[in-house]
């Protein structure tokens, strides 16, 4: 492993236009989860000026029902679902804090565009008592998960603190603190690392949107130094210096944002969404995706389980990474790869066999992962901005940050 070098992450806050359509797709999942706990979604949404556009298939018989034949005629939606669906959407953009000319929860255009999901997929998919065949996975494909000691919640450090610069930005936002500040937003954060460590902050990177006027003279002046002033409560005073560069709206005026200034699609933050570069990503995003889809839950579990090595004091750095095929149940593969970084005594392949013989992780099926976790619930939304790791396992949400599985793990090698 490289020891000395210059890393970089980047976030993008809750309005980006591309994070707007995961939120709406998320906040679908949950809808369909609250009716039925074995729901299958898969949402796509699209934002632009004043329009959101969701397609994609869905399975939830309180709302969509294709046995209906008395909803039939419209569509096989029951009654009121469309428009709650159509409600659900609204109320993320408003939640957001967008009502601006180009953008507003209230007089956008919303068109839906969702329907039932394929009988082929769910053929493959569903399990059948009858002839006890698993619950196979959604699809096939590879899902990492990622851990390391760089911060307390075992993320690197650089996606850490520019998640919680623009979490920040948006807390003061809404509490009216920061009340020049606009929905969207992105931040860049650059360490230097000495011995595998961050040693110095080189640069930050923050282009916010902002109301009229502050790209100028003492407004100016005031939104770069309140920025500044988050940027200083965020990271470790340790790291920054006269010598880190502060590169703040860098373009100028940032006045038009948001979906109205650039389009958003569902899953197009997806390194974002995972370690920011850190880690290897197999390619699929997470949200408008119920967690019978693997690209979601097997990547949750992977965290959970990298976390729970790194937690445990097996590793400083762990890299997991499990791969599946549409319809089948158990994993093809399982690798571990804690990059030298392994405890004494401890190897990777010893990983693997112990997280192979814990029964409570019900053999890394769908069904076991979703035991496990706890996942058939309305928990999504809230994952859709400011990463999916790293988060606080409290009140149920976040459960794959739970480091719950350590005990497990030392019984399982010995120590």
């Amino acid at each position: 492993m490289r020891r000395n070098y210059l890393f970089t992450s980047e976030s993008v806050s809750e309005g980006h236009p591309d994070k707007v359509s995961d939120q709406i797709s998320d906040a679908i999942v949950d809808l369909m989860l609250s009716k039925d706990p074995e729901a299958r979604v898969a949402c796509e949404t699209m934002t632009t000026t004043q329009l959101v556009v969701l397609s994609g298939e869905i399975r939830c018989k309180p709302m969509y029902d294709t046995t209906r034949e008395d909803w039939a005629e419209n569509g096989y939606w029951a009654p009121g679902a469309k428009e709650e669906i159509e409600q659900t959407a609204r109320a993320v953009v408003r939640d957001i804090g967008y009502e601006q000319d180009g953008f507003h929860w209230e007089r956008l255009r919303f068109e839906n565009f969702l329907h039932g999901q394929s009988v082929h997929i769910a053929q493959g998919v569903d399990s059948n008592a009858e002839s006890a065949k698993d619950e196979g996975a959604g699809d096939q494909g590879i899902m990492f998960g990622f851990a390391c000691d760089e911060t307390p919640d075992l993320m690197p450090a650089t996606l850490d603190y520019s998640h919680k610069i623009l979490q920040r930005l948006s807390d003061d936002r809404h509490s009216g603190e920061a009340a020049f500040l606009e929905p969207d937003a992105k931040s860049q954060v650059t360490l230097r690392f000495e011995d595998g460590k961050p040693a110095a902050c080189t640069a930050v990177v923050v282009s916010t949107q902002h109301k009229p006027g502050y790209d100028t003279g003492e407004r100016e002046a005031q939104l770069k130094n309140y920025v500044k002033s988050v940027v200083a409560d965020i990271l470790p005073h340790n790291l920054l210096s006269d010598e880190t560069v502060y590169h703040i709206n860098p373009t100028g005026s940032f006045e038009i944002g948001g979906p109205d200034g650039d389009a958003g699609l569902t899953g197009r933050k997806i390194i974002v969404d995972t370690y920011g570069g850190a880690a290897p990503h197999g390619g699929g995003a997470f949200s408008g995706k119920d967690p019978t889809k693997v690209d979601r839950s097997a990547a949750y579990i992977a965290r959970y389980l990298a976390k729970n090595i790194v937690a445990a004091g097996l590793a400083r750095k762990c890299t997991i990474q499990l791969s599946y095929a549409i319809g089948v149940s158990h994993p093809l593969s399982l690798y571990v790869d804690t990059h030298g970084t392994c405890a004494e005594g401890v190897t990777d392949p010893q990983l693997e066999d112990a997280i192979r013989s814990i029964d409570s992780l019900g053999g890394l099926t769908p069904r076991g992962i979703r035991t496990r976790l706890n996942l058939n619930r309305p928990i999504y939304r809230p994952t859709a901005a400011y990463g999916h790791f790293g988060r606080p396992a409290n009140d149920g949400m976040f459960p794959w940050e739970a480091t719950d599985l350590v005990e497990e793990l030392k019984t399982a090698l010995g120590r």
